[in-house]
């Protein structure tokens, strides 16, 4: 049985393709954030919202551009793949994105409280907002416009079956 909204064996290889590159891009961003460092001291935590990025943006240009993009590059991808492993292709685009951003920014919650425990990291609240920045922005930028893209190049779909009346016996 298909699932409602899906194309046909096209949104099954995007589904199961989303599915695979998501769990491998959130290895990735394990082993990237949750590694022990090695560093004679340690900054406090910020849990101050928009304190850190003020920091960043005293640093100048270049670092703070880097140190920016960094946070909104990390969980970027899952704006494209959460939508992806989904696989449904007629869907109201602010409900996706709005969980979308919801389902990165708990991701990157748990990231941020995983760390706590991992010597050498510390808390960063303005790198939660970053990241869920980024993955809403990459949400924009590519599921509108793949969708419109899959829905043309797929199947048509058939009209919904409707089960006929059957008169009830006396």
């Amino acid at each position: 049985m298909q699932r409602q909204g899906s194309g046909g064996s096209a949104a099954v290889v995007v589904r199961v393709a989303g599915f695979v590159l998501l769990l491998a891009h959130l290895l990735l961003v394990a082993w990237v954030s949750l590694r022990p460092r090695d560093v004679a001291w340690v900054t406090a935590p910020n849990t101050i919202p928009l304190h850190g990025l003020r920091t960043v943006l005293a640093l100048g240009g270049a670092e703070a551009a880097r140190l920016i993009g960094e946070g909104l590059l990390l969980l970027a991808p899952l704006g494209v793949l959460l939508p992806m492993a989904d696989g449904r292709l007629h869907v109201s685009g602010w409900a996706s994105l709005a969980r979308t951003t919801a389902a990165g920014a708990l991701v990157s919650l748990a990231i941020e409280l995983l760390q706590t425990a991992v010597p050498g990291q510390v808390v960063d609240v303005d790198s939660v907002l970053l990241n869920t920045v980024g993955v809403a922005l990459a949400h924009l930028l590519v599921v509108p416009a793949a969708r419109s893209r899959l829905r043309r190049t797929g199947p048509p779909q058939g009209a919904t079956p409707t089960i006929s009346r059957v008169p009830i016996a006396p």
